[in-house]
């Protein structure tokens, strides 16, 4: 468990490219046992802030805490292994392999054997790929994607394809899930099946989530509390309720003064 029981705990990031601010002191906290959204206009600073929860960027001041360890001085690859495991805007799988073998990739980080007992195929190899396979299965079978398992993912429709990156970020057994436009370039069916994973995953596999999304109407349905950012600054925190209420967050969406 963590402090108080927050999970993830981000102080004061600061981070620039040259002269642009990309963000001016975000502070917010991660709990054990939330869905955390993070919403603002285009340009806000939201991808930024992920990016350098898993690595992706070095804020310039400011520390991520999580696990004891400050993820500003992790490697993305080791923040993966310690269980953040992170969709991205741009869909980001292997389009010429199959549904199940864009998930068999995914855990390739959680494989202990070597090439070398891969390829003579000792029976503890040989275990161990079956319950890695074992974890495969289950997720094919609580995202639905049973129909679609052997497809190439590049002839999914774009739904589909989402639905399969959700899969590879669960594949890592993430202990935080986090989620860049989940449903972005989705029907409004396409949103609801995802809005309802994401609770699933929540709810059942008891993984706190942290979650990116331009569709306010399905924030306000599924986020436990909401960060705001506007021109990298957080400009507001609170409940759906307390968001929606918020002269300061009106603003920043609607260019009022």
């Amino acid at each position: 468990m963590g402090e108080n029981g927050i999970k993830l705990r981000a102080e004061n990031i600061n981070l620039s490219f040259g002269g642009v601010e990309a963000l001016i002191d975000v502070s917010f906290e991660l709990r054990e046992h939330e869905i955390l959204a993070i919403i603002g206009p285009n340009g806000a600073g939201k991808t930024s802030l992920l990016n350098c929860i898993n690595g992706f960027y070095r804020p310039q001041k400011g520390r991520i805490m999580y696990e004891g360890y400050d993820l500003t001085k992790v490697s993305s690859h080791k923040i993966a292994k310690m269980g953040l495991s992170r969709t991205f805007q741009n869909i980001a799988l292997y389009t010429g392999l199959s549904t199940l073998d864009n998930l068999m990739a995914a855990r390739n980080i959680r494989m202990r054997y070597n090439v070398f007992a891969a390829i003579l195929y000792f029976g503890w190899a040989h275990r161990e790929e079956m319950k890695h396979r074992r974890v495969i299965e289950d997720i094919i079978e609580f995202l639905e994607m049973e129909s679609i398992r052997k497809k190439p993912v590049g002839m999914l429709p774009y739904g589909q394809r989402k639905r399969v990156e959700l899969g590879r970020a669960l594949a890592l057994e993430p202990k935080v899930l986090l989620l860049d436009e989940p449903m972005a370039g989705m029907n409004v069916e396409e949103k609801e099946d995802m809005a309802r994973f994401i609770l699933d995953t929540y709810e059942l596999k008891k993984i706190p989530v942290i979650i990116i999304e331009h569709d306010m109407g399905l924030v306000m349905d599924i986020a436990d509390r909401i960060v705001v950012l506007d021109f990298g600054r957080k400009i507001a925190e609170g409940t759906p309720d307390e968001i929606l209420a918020n002269h300061a967050v009106i603003n920043a969406y609607l260019g009022g003064e």
